[in-house]
């Protein structure tokens, strides 16, 4: 059976499948996208609540991919803001540069603890790990056990909700390259290694009123280019026949219905993917996706009667006393994220695991963990919050963890065999992307199915990712 070229379902209105159906729509295609929100944009949608906006997980716009910019700047233009970037680490009372400084790292550990990390760094440098294989083992050859232990450890554990030895080496080496706070413990007294530290962008781009912006505006291009974008769709079925993919079933309220398709690019979580194949892939390939996880993600907002808080655009919150693992200021992205310039609002975000104790509370009580937190932290006078609201978004980022390689492996293996199935984005291949990376898979699924030589999954497939040197975004 062959597939029509010009006839396209798309699965999911977030970075990646608005790129792919904005491609689609330039070349002549017909396409239609199913989303089961409400709103376009996926992890990187704003949500507004009574005129205060917030992200969810916080989204930069950096990118060294020239394609991806233009694409951005034709979308948004006017409204595309260029803005500072301020993160710092809290840890214990006290406010640390990320990447670490020397002087900032000898202040705040104080003398005998940045010796020790200092003996830490060097003994590993003469006795690392070997074979390096979780994320404890990189992170400790790189800037030894100490630094490890104060400014990993915990909040790592926070975000995955695992041990750092059952997380894979691959997470760090993708997210944290070059970032050596060793060498600035060394720099304090006075040895030079060899190379440079690496310091990360300075400032990044940002829709005026969020990312979520950028997003929406992409989806009115695509409907008014003819594109059909269906909201409220749960693809709850895939069909498929003879390594052809047929139709897909979705949901939308009590209402079921099957829709045929002929060629089909999915950003839905890959394990979704092959748990909704019908008929059912093979035994292994089910074993293997249903063992790949993804970590969730919850958001508290609160709505503070104050103008100015922290000069931070965000914080990571390593103290093991506070609850949440990053702090989002919202309004020091753009000031246009609060209705009133005499208010702020904050992100107080929660990694958790879909479905669990965290995850099932009610908004009060989160409220309560939130304002416990901002208490910890000093940021505000409790009386100065006024209001809050809960974001939840399920299956935010891809667990790392040990063996998922050789799981995603059979997947893959399983899926390369369909001519009109392509998969794009964070979740459809089961890689913590970024969006400019999610937008680039997109681009490429969509001309991978016009019989283009290209492989989305080639994008971002170097072992290492880093943010230095060029523009990439978060």
């Amino acid at each position: 059976m062959q597939a029509d070229p010009r006839e396209f379902t798309i699965i999911g209105a977030g970075p990646a499948g608005l790129a792919a159906a904005y491609e689609l729509m330039r070349r002549a295609c017909d396409c239609q996208i199913l989303e089961q929100a409400r709103q376009a944009g996926g992890l990187s949608r704003t949500v507004n609540y009574r005129g205060y906006r917030c992200d969810i997980g916080g989204h930069r716009f950096f990118t060294k991919n020239p394609e991806v910019d233009r694409l951005w700047h034709e979308i948004l233009s006017e409204d595309f803001l260029r803005r500072p970037r301020l993160s710092r680490i809290y840890y214990r009372g006290k406010f640390f540069n990320y990447p670490l400084r020397a002087l900032n790292a000898l202040t705040g550990l104080g003398l005998l603890t940045s010796l020790r990390a200092l003996a830490s760094f060097l003994y590993r440098r003469l006795f690392p790990h070997r074979p390096e294989e979780t994320f404890a083992d990189w992170i400790s050859n790189r800037f030894g056990d100490t630094l490890f232990r104060i400014f990993f450890k915990s909040y790592t554990e926070k975000i995955w909700g695992i041990k750092c030895t059952e997380l894979s080496a691959d997470w760090a080496a993708q997210r944290i390259r070059n970032l050596d706070l060793g060498r600035a413990l060394l720099g304090v007294v006075g040895f030079k290694p060899e190379g440079k530290v690496a310091s990360l962008i300075e400032e990044f781009d940002y829709p005026r009123y969020g990312p979520g912006q950028m997003y929406e505006a992409m989806a009115g291009r695509i409907l008014q280019a003819g594109g059909n974008i269906q909201y409220d769709s749960k693809v709850t079925g895939i069909t498929h026949q003879d390594n052809y993919i047929t139709g897909v079933v979705i949901q939308r309220g009590e209402k079921r219905e099957s829709l045929p398709t002929t060629n089909l690019i999915s950003s839905l979580p890959l394990t979704e993917l092959i748990t909704s194949m019908d008929p059912p892939p093979p035994p292994k390939v089910l074993t293997a996706a249903r063992g790949l996880r993804y970590r969730s993600i919850l958001t508290v907002n609160l709505i503070i009667n104050q103008a100015e808080l922290l000069p931070d655009t965000w914080l990571y919150l390593h103290d093991p006393e506070i609850l949440a693992n990053r702090l989002q200021l919202y309004k020091n992205w753009s000031p246009a994220m609060v209705p009133d310039s005499q208010t702020s609002v904050v992100g107080f975000e929660y990694f958790v695991w879909e479905g669990d104790e965290f995850w099932n509370l009610d908004d009060a009580a989160l409220l309560l963990f939130a304002r416990e937190d901002a208490e910890k932290l000093k940021l505000v006078e409790s009386q100065k919050i006024t209001d809050g609201f809960i974001v939840r978004y399920a299956k935010a980022y891809p667990v790392y963890d040990e063996g998922y390689r050789e799981k995603l492996a059979c997947i893959r293996e399983y899926l390369h065999g369909f001519s009109n199935l392509a998969c794009a984005g964070r979740y459809g291949q089961f890689r913590y992307n970024n969006m400019d990376h999610s937008i680039m898979t997109g681009l490429l699924a969509a001309r991978q199915l016009l019989g283009e030589p290209v492989d989305p999954w080639s994008v971002n497939a170097e072992a290492e990712y880093h943010e230095t040197g060029g523009r990439s975004s978060s």
